[in-house]
This record gives C-alpha cells, sequence and structure tokens, in this order.
C-alpha cells in the first residue's frame, strides 16, 4: 500500500456560470471534519445572499471519511458532482463547497448537476496538486547518555521532531516518520535504548 497521496497545496477557487445562476466553487486542503464544519460556516457567512453552500470532502486514506452535501439543491444534484470531482482528481483531504446564487431561471436536475460538476471541475483545475506522504508520530524515552546516538538517528532518517525533552537524565522525543519507514526507526530507536512513552 502507498503512503503517499494527492492533496491541494492551498486553497483555490473556480466560477461556472449558466443562466443567469454564478456558482462560486471553493477548494481547501483539510485534515479534519472540524475544520470542513469552520470553512463551510465561513462561506456561508461571507456569501450570506447566496441560496446554496454545498459541499463534498474526502479525507484519510483512500478518502475513508467522505460526505457530500446538497444543501436544499434537489438530492444528488450537487453534493454527488462535486465529490465525483475529488474522485476523478485523486484528491483526499479536500473540501469542495460550492456557492450558488440563483439567476431567476431553473436549470432542471441535469443542468444543476453538471453546473455543480463544472464549478467543482474549475477550482480543481486552478489548484495546484502536490503529493503528501501519511505520517505517523513516534514518542520514545531514553537515558541522556544515548542523545547523540538518538540525534544521528533523526538525522540519518530525515526524521521530524515534533517535541523534545533533554532536560533531566531521562530524555524523551517525538518525531513524525514516514508510515512505510515507522517499523524499521521503531527498530532502529529499540536498539538505541529506546522505549516507547
Amino acid at each position: 500500500m502507498s503512503d503517499t497521496y494527492s492533496t491541494i497545496a492551498e486553497p483555490a477557487e473556480g466560477l461556472y456560470r449558466e443562466k443567469g445562476s454564478r456558482f462560486l466553487a471553493y477548494a481547501f486542503p483539510v485534515q479534519s471534519e472540524q475544520e470542513v464544519k469552520r470553512h463551510v460556516e465561513a462561506i456561508r457567512q461571507e456569501h450570506y445572499g447566496a441560496r446554496h453552500h454545498c459541499y463534498a470532502y474526502r479525507i484519510g486514506k483512500d478518502g475513508a471519511r467522505f460526505r457530500a452535501n446538497d444543501d436544499g439543491e434537489p438530492s444528488g444534484t450537487a453534493g454527488k458532482p462535486i465529490l465525483g470531482q475529488l474522485l476523478s482528481a485523486g484528491l483526499t483531504n479536500v473540501l469542495m463547497v460550492v456557492t450558488r446564487y440563483f439567476g431567476g431561471t431553473l436549470l432542471g436536475t441535469s443542468g444543476l448537476i453538471a453546473a455543480y460538476r463544472n464549478a467543482a471541475a474549475a477550482a480543481v483545475a486552478n489548484a495546484r496538486v502536490v503529493q503528501r506522504t501519511w505520517d505517523v508520530e513516534l514518542s520514545a524515552a531514553f537515558p541522556y547518555a544515548r542523545l547523540n546516538e538518538v540525534m544521528r538517528l533523526v538525522k540519518e532518517e530525515q526524521l521530524r521532531v515534533l517535541s523534545q525533552d533533554f532536560g533531566g537524565e531521562q530524555c524523551a522525543i517525538c518525531v513524525s516518520v514516514r508510515e512505510s519507514r515507522a517499523q524499521r526507526v521503531r527498530e532502529r530507536l529499540g536498539e538505541s535504548g529506546c522505549g516507547d512513552l
């Protein structure tokens, strides 16, 4: 299983117009449902005059956590087409919100599906897609006498130090490591006399 995934580097926007209606698409990199709620609420407040704020998101490995929301549009006409664009682009850890300003002309089911899909596609096209790695956190405790050995391992394995405490006889470190290398790093930490925290 791969420990890399595609996501977006920063927020991106897209616009689609159909028969007077405007569909404003906003894509955000996200890590949690809490972030999703914050972004959706911020869009609602920014565009309080809009009729609908439909959205979809995928979070986690293989987009394991996902949702599509039609926000009052006919069932399946907004959230699913937006989610479909995230799926076809192979993106995860991404939220897409499409805000609709009604232009006075009904678009019908197929028209709505196409409009939400095209707005989301425009935001994806404007996004900078990047590859990231799935990382895990490892914490270890070790005697101060092993500090140089542990720090050499951190450098050799190119670990990202999240926190460290070297203030006493007993030291502690928390690092982030690429998932595919986590077992090897655990073993090397064990060989260096480190115990799990």
